[in-house]
């Protein structure tokens, strides 16, 4: 029989004289970008000359601004605006969706309808969509309703009918429609078709189907597009100024056509399309949260969250170093 023995060198006891022995570990210093901080410090410092030189400038008139941006003749505009933004977008995603439906139909008459809308309303300027319903009237100086081929019962002037206020609903909605239909089914298309096969297979019904499941994954795609579609229509609405539509562009311009104060009155229209987007922008980031919940496990903190966050964090470390510095003293007094 043949034995193995290992022999192991012992290691020798530290002497009491010996220095201490260094630290295992190596101190890892992280590495400095000073391309990154010097890039910053520029960014931060074209971004201070850029502020003082607005801010200065009497040009700008803050005063005049200060003055007319709470009056009764720019908040009037400013509710019209608000409410031409959601009505736009209210009726354009209900028709877009219909329009979506019909184009992911079997029905190859419905699918060539709904092709052919979008394709007409996104070929078109809005400008000229616009223009082409203010003069409605010329094509048609009345409108009836009756029966198909038959008399007509009702009958009224289209320029009694179409005001600038209708007309830029109706031009707006018509327009957003076509964009609304196409982010609504692609949405619906970006849904893995594995999801319909397997509700097929547990017997829901095609509408349930669509409704539970495809929807609320549709979502997290149709609803980013639909916040910069929001946003896009609260400045484009802007456009029907040209209609002599009461909006708060065009009250700005009521002002300083009488005032001749044109920046200042400019920069009150611009101050509150920054305020109003930035609240539909914030208002946008929580409803894509909504949607993302069963996306990943962990939804990235808000804003508030991340406030509180690094306050806390603040926090413990004042208090660390309150009790670092607390120590020695007390050591001392002993």
């Amino acid at each position: 029989m043949t034995t193995t023995s290992s022999y192991v060198t012992p290691t020798p006891a530290a002497s009491p004289e010996d220095p201490a022995p260094a630290a295992s570990a190596t101190r890892i210093v992280p590495r400095r970008h000073l391309g990154r901080w010097a890039s910053a410090a520029v960014a931060l410092l074209v971004f201070a000359m850029v502020l003082n030189s607005v801010v200065r400038n009497g040009a700008f008139q803050w005063a005049v601004v200060g003055h007319y941006f709470t009056t009764s003749a720019v908040l009037d505009g400013l509710l019209l605006t608000v409410w031409l933004t959601a009505a736009v977008m209210v009726l354009g995603f209900l028709l877009g969706t219909v329009l979506a439906t019909m184009r992911l139909s079997a029905n190859p008459v419905l699918r060539t309808l709904s092709w052919g809308y979008v394709w007409i309303f996104r070929s078109t300027p809005l400008l000229v969509q616009l223009l082409f319903w203010f003069n409605i009237g010329t094509l048609y100086p009345t409108l009836g309703l009756g029966i198909p081929f038959g008399p007509e019962f009702v009958t009224v002037k289209t320029v009694n009918l179409f005001g600038p206020t209708l007309t830029a609903l109706i031009g707006l909605t018509l327009h957003e429609t076509a964009y609304a239909a196409e982010v609504v089914r692609g949405g619906i298309i970006s849904v893995d078709s594995g999801q319909t096969l397997a509700a097929q297979a547990l017997g829901l019904s095609r509408r349930r189907t669509l409704r539970r499941i495809v929807v609320p994954q549709a979502m997290r795609s149709i609803v980013p597009t639909a916040g910069n579609m929001l946003i896009g229509t609260l400045k484009g609405t802007s456009i029907v100024s040209v209609l002599a539509v009461h909006d708060l562009l065009y009250s700005a311009q009521l002002i300083y056509n009488q005032t001749y104060q044109v920046i200042p009155l400019l920069m009150v229209a611009t101050l509150w399309y920054i305020a109003v987007t930035s609240v539909l922008s914030v208002g946008q980031f929580y409803v894509e949260r909504h949607y993302a919940r069963g996306d990943s496990r962990t939804l990235p903190p808000t804003p508030l969250q991340r406030l509180r966050g690094r306050i806390a964090a603040a926090r413990a470390w004042l208090s660390r170093v309150t009790a670092a510095d607390t120590r020695p003293a007390a050591g001392g007094d002993r």
